[in-house]
């Protein structure tokens, strides 16, 4: 409910009463622990206003939680006379107005400090691009660029690449962001490694990637020294043109200049490098990432691991995860799960069983559609055998599989064996209710058991 003009003010003239008569000293609004200063202190620090000084009345403004009710108390103590606000004043009073979005308060009050000929501080200036940032008003953060050279405030760098990343997140503002990054220097201010890193996103992500590469390149004519993330930027939009090669020659040259690349630049470049079926390319730089001072973690691996197995070279990526001991990085249930599929996708059984065995011994849970395809993949060969013991290894670690490989594997042992009893057991389990993803949970128990028992039965068997 809004208040009506009459409440507020006569809250407003009761508020200022209080502070200016207040019944005892140690109920003032801003009470202090401390002792206070002996009355002639008192008095020099007093406005000749009956409002007392400036700073008390900021405090009262920063008090108030109503936004308007705090521009009110401010403009009441503009029009007592002999009384000035101070500056701090002003940014409170900004700062409360900009986040509840007056931002025509705002623009009177920038008119105001001007006209009264007020010392402004960059502080103004950061304060309203992070309000308009917050609003996402691109359009205002930029005009508060030229804004401050009206105040004869020269904009800092870090002015600059704030505005900057609010324009080019939109895409309409970016040629607006690009005017401004060209004439900046006219103003004094000369863009830094970061102007040029948002700039060269901005490109890449439109699809502009020439323009990102004249950016990088002018960095080197204008004494601005790259990063990381300058050549990581590039790589990144090479990358998404399929220019991999380029890319790999920009990591070279950024080798050769003495930067270390970090773990996201290797990423893209490996990702790249298995998207194009470059395998052997892509191991050699994670073979080479140690002695370049970046140690591969898990996602450079699982990536190599990947992109073997997607391309029907499963022993290939056994090497690699065979390796990762040896470099400081241990398997995880991404790497096991994509093996033992790759490897189950190429028939070798076999081996995708010793891993399914590794992985469980780990404590890793296999996810159902790869359980479900060796143990198809068994039935599939006649290996009945490997498949129970598939079922049995799943069960021993507390691992229950899903309804189809119950399904597939059921039939098979009932051909010759106690095919009466394990006939009623499946029954039990068919009348479980039936989802895409239903585990056998409680109907299953019989089917557990005398599987388990078949096991054991069978390993004793010379």
């Amino acid at each position: 409910m809004q208040q009506s003009p009459l409440r507020s003010s006569r809250t407003v003239i009761t508020i200022f009463r209080s502070l200016a008569f207040p019944r005892k000293p140690s109920f003032l609004f801003f009470h202090s622990s401390s002792p206070g200063p002996p009355p002639k202190q008192q008095q020099r620090c007093t406005s000749t206003s009956p409002l007392g000084s400036p700073t008390r009345v900021q405090k009262l403004i920063s008090a108030q939680s109503d936004p308007l009710l705090a521009k009110e108390i401010f403009d009441f103590a503009s029009n007592q006379p002999g009384f000035r606000h101070s500056y701090s004043s002003f940014l409170v009073l900004v700062l409360k107005l900009g986040r509840s979005k007056h931002f025509s308060l705002v623009d009177d009050l920038l008119i105001r400090l001007k006209s009264d000929k007020y010392q402004v501080t960059p502080t103004l200036f950061s304060y309203l691009i992070k309000i308009y940032a917050e609003a996402n008003l691109p359009e205002k953060a930029l005009k508060t660029f030229y804004k401050m050279l009206e105040f004869n405030i020269k904009p800092l760098p870090r002015h600059l690449n704030r505005i900057l990343e609010l324009l080019v997140s939109h895409r309409n503002f970016l040629m607006p962001a690009f005017d401004l990054f060209k004439n900046a220097h006219k103003y004094g201010v000369f863009p830094n490694t970061k102007s040029y890193n948002i700039l060269m996103v901005a490109f890449c992500l439109n699809g502009d990637l020439s323009i990102a590469y004249k950016l990088f390149n002018k960095m080197f004519e204008r004494d601005v020294v790259p990063d990381v993330e300058s050549y990581r930027i590039l790589m990144q939009g090479l990358c998404r043109k399929s220019q991999v090669n380029k890319a790999v020659d920009l990591l070279e040259d950024m080798l050769n200049k003495g930067f270390v690349p970090d773990s996201l630049s290797y990423t893209t470049l490996l990702n790249s490098l298995c998207r194009k079926k470059k395998l052997r390319e892509a191991y050699k730089l994670l073979c080479r990432m140690k002695v370049k001072g970046c140690n591969p973690d898990i996602v450079h691996y699982n990536t190599v691991i990947s992109g073997f197995c997607r391309e029907g070279r499963a022993l290939d990526a056994v090497k690699v995860l065979e390796d990762m001991p040896s470099n400081g990085c241990l398997p995880n249930l991404v790497s096991y799960r994509t093996l033992v599929g790759g490897l189950c996708d190429q028939g070798m059984f076999d081996e995708a069983k010793k891993y399914t065995k590794e992985m469980l011994l780990k404590g890793f849970s296999p996810h159902f559609s790869v359980s479900h395809a060796l143990v198809k993949g068994f039935c599939n060969v006649g290996k009945m055998e490997e498949a129970t013991e598939v079922l049995g290894e799943m069960l021993k670690y507390g691992e229950v599989p899903h309804m189809d490989s119950w399904v597939m594997i059921i039939p098979r042992i009932c051909e010759d064996d106690e095919t009466e009893r394990m006939g009623g057991i499946l029954e039990e389990v068919i009348k479980v209710e039936m989802k895409r993803d239903t585990r056998i949970v409680e109907a299953g128990i019989g089917l557990e058991d005398y599987l388990i028992k078949k096991i054991k039965s069978r390993s004793k068997r010379p």
